[in-house]
């Protein structure tokens, strides 16, 4: 396919969404939003202030009963017509988000506009169903929606991330008032335009954009919010389960991950090494579900750590609208500031460096940081334990399945992994003993109808499909 250029060098949205309309905030003050692969400004959003959210609040609220009471076949038709606006937009959703993240334009097309609608599309033909309900006894148990959701949203996935989120709540019956990241949040707006368009009704959706420190506390602490579902990190979860706690309402976390993708002696390595490094380094590593730690058999360690320097020297650096480009920048000079620091530890502790590191070519400008492989990766090492979220992968040797385990469940997240065998038992042997959300055998696709979500310091609660729906209800007993 050819590629589009770039959008216009400056985008300036002035309002926020609120009871349908596109409002004027409470206040003048704005957001630049940057190009990572340039450093330059290239956007302007609204900074949201509690007053805003106060607003958008009382508009959810408001919205709550007419859209909890909608037959779910209505609410269906809604999200199918959502969809329909969304696919219109994903040529220019992929191209704004290629702008605001550096994802390349390629990847921003297939996975960042289009996964949200896979996503979507799935929740569309679950909405449709009436809400189960169960007798027990002499009662009858059914679900729901929990009422207001706020919903607080990463920059690593700017569209896919709300839709996980939105899609499921609205089904379900909740409103929802979204706070997209700062860093990203131009194409929300898209969304916005495509909610507008497909006519939902007014205060059902709501938009705030602004800072976590003030938009964000003040959704997670609103005494109106009846659920705050939020994704990003683990430090950031946990001051939002704290603010929520304070009030006793429910949260839903997606956080943090440091996954182990297992590679068993007798797998295929070559697609293992291939596939492994891809996941490692999907959205220049700033994946939550990134397979960061690669653990191979000793008897294959050598030779998989030549197939990975291998692969890594094809991922081109590179302007997100370059067709030639594999890995764009890091979103801001501060994450990428925080990988190099990781990377500098790294070798201070010892790891032996195979590919990238800092002394790799980088373009002249924007925010990049090389891919970058380590070998000989201690298990207890900040590197092996601690969330990188960039292009940096290390390498770990094991010796037999029962070490590879314990190696793979020796961390505190527990979100995402894989395992790798020509026996397909043998490794859903070892899949069914990580402690870990999801886990894919052989490469498994991904599946949008799948819970997903974590154990441990990964998070609370399940997203996507029927799971995902009633992550956003309340159970209730009627005695008969």
């Amino acid at each position: 396919m050819e590629l589009a250029a770039a959008p216009p060098a400056l985008l300036v949205r002035r309002h926020l969404h609120v009871a349908g309309e596109w409002v004027d905030p409470a206040d003048g003050a704005s957001i630049p939003v940057e190009n990572p692969a340039s450093g330059e400004v290239v956007g302007r959003v609204p900074a949201g202030t509690p007053a805003d959210v106060d607003r958008a609040v009382a508009a959810a609220r408001a919205a709550f009963s007419g859209w909890a009471a909608t037959a779910p076949a209505e609410r269906a038709a809604h999200l199918d017509r959502l969809h329909a606006a969304l696919a219109a937009r994903a040529d220019e959703i992929a191209r704004t988000i290629a702008l605001e993240l550096g994802t390349p334009l390629k990847l921003a097309t297939r996975v960042q506009a289009g996964l949200p609608l896979t996503v979507l599309r799935s929740v569309v033909d679950l909405a449709a169903r009436p809400p189960a309900e169960e007798t027990v006894g002499n009662s009858l148990v059914v679900r729901e929606p929990v009422g207001v959701v706020g919903a607080i949203t990463p920059w690593n996935y700017p569209l896919h991330q709300v839709v996980a989120k939105l899609a499921p709540a609205l089904a379900a019956g909740c409103t929802v008032v979204l706070k997209p990241s700062e860093l990203t949040p131009l194409t929300a707006y898209l969304l916005f335009d495509a909610v507008a368009e497909a006519g939902l009704p007014p205060g059902v959706v709501n938009l705030v954009p602004g800072t976590g420190p003030v938009v964000g506390e003040a959704l997670a602490a609103h005494p109106d919010v009846d659920l705050v579902s939020f994704t990003g990190s683990t430090a950031t979860g946990r001051r939002i389960a704290h603010l929520a706690a304070d009030r006793i309402a429910r949260v839903a976390l997606e956080l943090g991950g440091k996954s182990a993708n297992v590679i068993l002696a007798d797998a295929d390595l070559p697609t293992a090494v291939k596939v492994g490094v891809g996941n490692a380094l999907l959205n220049s590593g700033q994946t939550c579900t990134a397979w960061t730690r690669m653990l191979v058999h000793r008897d294959r360690y050598a030779e998989a750590l030549d197939l990975v320097a291998s692969a890594v020297e094809a991922y081109r650096l590179g302007d997100p609208f370059d067709p030639a480009t594999r890995l764009g920048p890091l979103v801001s000079a501060g994450q990428a500031e925080r990988v190099r620091g990781h990377v500098a530890r790294a070798l201070a502790d010892g790891a032996r460096l195979v590919a990238g590191g800092p002394d790799a070519p980088l373009p002249a400008r924007g925010h990049f940081v090389a891919p970058t492989v380590f070998a000989d990766v201690h298990p207890d090492s900040a590197l092996a334990q601690e969330e990188v979220f960039g292009p940096v992968l290390a390498v770990i040797p094991f010796d037999d399945a029962d070490e590879a385990v314990a190696i793979a469940n020796n961390s505190r997240y527990g979100l995402a992994g894989a395992v790798w065998s020509a026996d397909e038992e043998a490794a859903l042997a070892v899949a069914r003993r990580l402690r870990t959300g999801q886990v894919d055998v052989n490469g498994g696709a991904f599946n949008p109808l799948a819970p997903f979500g974590g154990y441990q310091q990964s998070g609370l609660g399940r997203e996507l499909g029927a799971h995902g729906i009633a992550e956003f209800t309340e159970l209730k007993a009627i005695q008969r």
